[in-house]
């Protein structure tokens, strides 16, 4: 996800996204422990999209 994507949303629909990723994390730790994660650099993925959606939304709500 890039992040003029994520500039051309709206405030609630970028929560809603930041909400979808954070259950997406969750669901790969969960995977890592219990050594079901074949593909490792999915959950870097998505840490760097939470903090994306973060960075845009402090962004929005500065202005």
């Amino acid at each position: 996800m890039k992040a003029s994507e994520l500039r051309g949303k709206d405030q609630a629909a970028l929560e809603k996204e930041l909400n979808d990723l954070l259950k997406a994390q969750f669901g790969l730790r969960m995977q890592t422990a219990t050594q079901q994660l074949s593909n490792t650099s999915q959950l870097k993925k998505v840490r760097r999209d939470i903090a994306r959606v973060k960075t845009v939304l402090n962004t929005k709500e500065a202005k």
